[in-house]
């Protein structure tokens, strides 16, 4: 006998670290819409990751915990959204959001979390009624290259079968808003070359003077060059900058998140160390060349790669090895997403 879906009348959904992870759910969070579409589907998120869910249709009520937040204070918000609610959902596999869903005091608890993290599977089995078990692992993925690793994405979309929902989408969610659109459209060349500057360029195996580099290469090859980047690199963007004489080049620093994302929406191709920017990118069907860290390659270039949109995937090279290579092989990889013809309307 086939068991009936549970009928929930009202779903709060939790994730409140990363911008790009939480895009990643935004499969997950259509999925529990489409599977309930009579229920109310509330968020509860950071006010670093709201802007990805600002304008998402397919929530009825967005509810933002400031990072600074007490935990008096976050309890007192999750408690509050859970009165009346049926599911509760923690779509990032971390301890925070387990613990907002025990707060929530739903009857119904989900969660996942990675095989190896024993201290937080004691977590979820405490805080949660119910948890599903993630195989990706940076040493098991090394050790066994056999066994195929997930993209996050059908990860979180596993807790949406876990609570018995059965109309699935695989399809990223994010919409800018007009206001950014407008702001993309003002700013960023059509045609040009996105490159998101993020901490792990500036590493040992790559550095700010490669970085420039980089760009010099692109804006030679490239008519538009768009260099964005966050207040976690600018110092050593400015350093960048300082050594890149060529007015191809536009810089877009410390920008609001949303027109952040609708100018990367706006290349036709991004280049980007394994960082938010990749799903931002893929989110809006913009190809992506992606730089992944030589440690823990295999895992981290499947379960984070570009989702669903034409890449070209590379690894960073050893410290200690000419940059050059990547550099040759990041211009190459512009040139061959830019040479596909356009996906079909």
């Amino acid at each position: 006998m086939i068991a009936s879906k549970p009928a929930y009348e009202r779903i709060l959904l939790i994730r409140t670290d990363r911008i790009g992870d939480l895009v990643l759910s935004t499969p997950a969070i259509a999925s529990f819409r489409r599977s309930w579409p009579n229920a109310r589907i509330e968020a509860l998120v950071s006010d670093y990751n709201e802007p990805v869910l600002r304008y998402n249709r397919d929530i009825d009520g967005l509810h933002v915990l400031a990072r600074s937040a007490s935990r008096e204070q976050a309890r007192a918000l999750a408690s509050h959204l859970g009165e009346g609610t049926d599911l509760a959902v923690a779509l990032a596999p971390r301890t925070a959001d387990y613990r907002l869903a025990l707060w929530s005091r739903a009857p119904r608890r989900l969660g996942y979390v990675y095989r190896r993290r024993y201290l937080s599977r004691v977590a979820a089995r405490v805080m949660l009624t119910q948890h599903g078990i993630s195989e990706a692992d940076p040493d098991l993925a090394d050790r066994y290259p056999d066994r195929p690793i997930a993209h996050e994405v059908h990860q979180v979309l596993a807790l949406v079968r876990l609570a018995g929902g059965d109309v699935l989408t695989d399809a990223l969610v994010l919409d800018v808003g007009e206001e950014a659109r407008a702001f993309a459209a003002h700013l960023v060349p059509e045609g040009s070359i996105g490159l998101n500057l993020a901490p792990r360029w500036f590493e040992r195996d790559f550095g700010a003077g490669a970085v420039a580099e980089l760009i010099v290469r692109l804006a030679a090859e490239h008519q538009g060059v768009l260099v964005t980047y966050g207040s976690d690199v600018v110092a050593e963007a400015a350093q960048v900058r300082a050594a890149v004489d060529t007015p191809r080049v536009r810089w877009l620093g410390q920008a609001d998140a949303l027109n952040w994302a609708a100018a990367i929406g706006r290349c036709a191709v991004l280049v980007t160390v394994d960082c938010g920017a990749v799903h931002v990118a893929a989110a809006q069907g913009v190809p992506v060349i992606g730089v992944y860290e030589r440690r823990y390659y295999r895992l981290t270039s499947q379960e984070w790669s570009p989702w669903r949109v034409p890449c070209v995937v590379l690894c960073k090279p050893p410290v200690g090895a000419s940059p050059q290579p990547l550099i040759d092989d990041v211009a190459g990889g512009a040139r061959a997403l830019l040479s596909q013809p356009a996906p079909a309307a």
